[in-house]
């Protein structure tokens, strides 16, 4: 007598599901090994760290009383640690690590940690799509309270979504130097100055200080938005051939800003970085004015303008930096790219 069709289906899924125990007990048996093996391997990062901080100190001491052929040594052998510590860095983007005090407060002691290569680009590709798409939006926001809607709703909608946009960022970019993205230096603190700039600007409230700033605001943002659009275009052309040449990390972002990578035909972007480092100082200048004028009472004003000139020279003297560098280092290269 044969089975009933429902019977022998249900032996089929009672087996399957039989295998899926096993897979899945092999599965739990392999993560707590692989959890044994990070903390392992973090472990031996640590120790070896302290024991090449404690050498470094201990061959600092002994450079002062040495010979030159052992200086020539020590230096040798303060080279290789160097070398060693940048392995560490690279080793760390794929072990579970603390979080620092920013993504703490944010998210609490939640493990960020991105374990494949495929996982990190996934996440990195996301990012900036994320900024691209943010462009755009805001983009097209500010043209349409500068020429169209002359109204204080829409306009606390758009600084709320620069506030919201930038907030955004600093998490997500906090969340790729944990996985071993290498952006560093001013091009991280600009985003935490730019939410802070756009948060005070959400709280300016409506009145003739106001409405003197709004049209130069919002004719910047469109500006910053344009040159955001033509930084990204550029620099991910530029840093997915140095990838395929393998001259850059694989988690190296696009920024808001002039890196020495970015000689190789992006030199053209200099002007508009440049025009738009100075309309800062421009809006920083007729903030101070404005502070000054006898009608105004908001705090917001000598805020904005303290804020706009952080944000100058910061990006000015990080760009007059890096192209100075490059020069000095290269000047033929230099010259003929331009």
């Amino acid at each position: 007598m044969s089975k009933p069709r429902f019977q022998a289906e249900w032996e089929e899924i009672d087996e399957e599901y039989q295998q899926l125990q096993e897979t899945h007990k092999i599965y739990r048996q392999k993560l707590e090994e692989l959890t044994s093996l990070q903390a392992t391997c973090s472990n031996a990062i640590s120790k070896q760290r302290k024991c090449l901080k404690d050498l470094r100190h201990s061959l600092t001491k002994c450079a002062q009383t040495c010979d030159e052929k052992e200086l020539k040594l020590i230096t040798d052998i303060k080279t290789q640690i160097k070398d060693k510590e940048n392995v560490f860095f690279d080793m760390e983007a794929y072990l579970p690590k603390k979080n620092g005090l920013y993504l703490n407060l944010v998210l609490g002691n939640v493990n960020v940690t991105l374990l494949s290569n495929q996982a990190k680009f996934a996440y990195k590709d996301e990012y900036e799509k994320f900024k691209l798409c943010m462009t755009i939006i805001l983009m097209f926001g500010a043209i349409t309270c500068l020429f169209f809607l002359n109204c204080r709703v829409t306009d606390e909608i758009f600084n709320f979504l620069l506030v919201w946009y930038y907030c955004t960022l600093t998490i997500r970019e906090s969340i790729l130097i944990n996985n071993g993205s290498r952006i560093k230096g001013w091009w991280v603190s600009h985003h935490y100055v730019s939410t802070f700039l756009s948060g005070v600007m959400l709280t300016w409230p409506e009145g003739p200080m106001y409405q003197m700033f709004r049209s130069q605001f919002l004719a910047f943002s469109i500006y910053q938005s344009f040159v955001q659009f033509l930084q990204y275009y550029y620099q991910s052309g530029c840093l997915y051939r140095l990838r395929a040449l393998g001259e850059r990390n694989q988690l190296d972002l696009t920024v808001e800003g002039f890196q020495s990578w970015m000689w190789r035909g992006l030199t053209f972007l200099l002007p508009f970085l440049f025009f738009g480092h100075f309309w800062q100082l421009y809006n920083s200048v007729t903030l101070f004015r404005l502070a000054r004028h006898e009608d105004c009472k908001e705090w917001q004003v000598f805020m904005l303008a303290l804020t706009f000139l952080v944000l100058f020279l910061g990006n000015f003297l990080t760009t007059v930096k890096v192209v100075h560098q490059k020069v000095q280092k290269n000047p033929e290269k230099v010259q003929k790219t331009d």
